[in-house]
């Protein structure tokens, strides 16, 4: 018989996000076809996330289609061979939400959102920031996340 998973909490569930290197943010094209994509988020707090990239391209067509999206990440994966079962497994944490999606035109609020992705994924280069973000954040979009609903978590130990 298999063993079910662990059903964890929403803050749990925030962790993984907060840990995994990508968020997968599943998407709907404007054809109605799905769009999914690693991308590099940042939570600010309990339901919001944020992204940058260009203003335009695929993921812009789809927020302006449909502002819905899911997010999933998984910030432990590891295979296992559990010999006293003779069993091939995986353990891992793994989480999911909903969310509405909004272009940040609000100039505060975009350096608050490029601040805390430069603080997530290069903190030592953080004496650069105010240089590099007078020169691009009039041609940087970034991508506000609201969840709509308490995230979901789950695990296998």
């Amino acid at each position: 018989m298999r063993k079910a998973s662990r059903q964890k909490d929403a803050a749990w569930a925030l962790e993984v996000f907060d840990k995994a290197p990508y968020v997968t943010v599943s998407m709907t094209r404007p054809d109605g076809s799905p769009y999914g994509l690693p991308l590099s988020l940042v939570r600010r707090d309990d339901r919001t996330f944020y992204f940058h990239c260009a203003d335009e391209g695929e993921k812009i067509d789809c927020i302006k289609s449909n502002p819905i999206v899911s997010l999933s990440a998984v910030s432990k994966c590891t295979p296992k061979y559990e010999e006293d079962k003779n069993n091939f497994t995986e353990y891992f944490h793994s989480a999911i939400a909903l969310g509405e999606t909004e272009f940040v035109t609000d100039i505060e609020e975009k350096t608050i959102a490029l601040r805390l992705l430069c603080e997530r994924f290069l903190p030592k280069y953080m004496e650069h920031f105010d240089e590099a973000t007078a020169r691009s954040l009039d041609r940087t979009t970034i991508v506000k996340i609201t969840l709509t609903e308490p995230p979901v978590g789950k695990c296998k130990p």
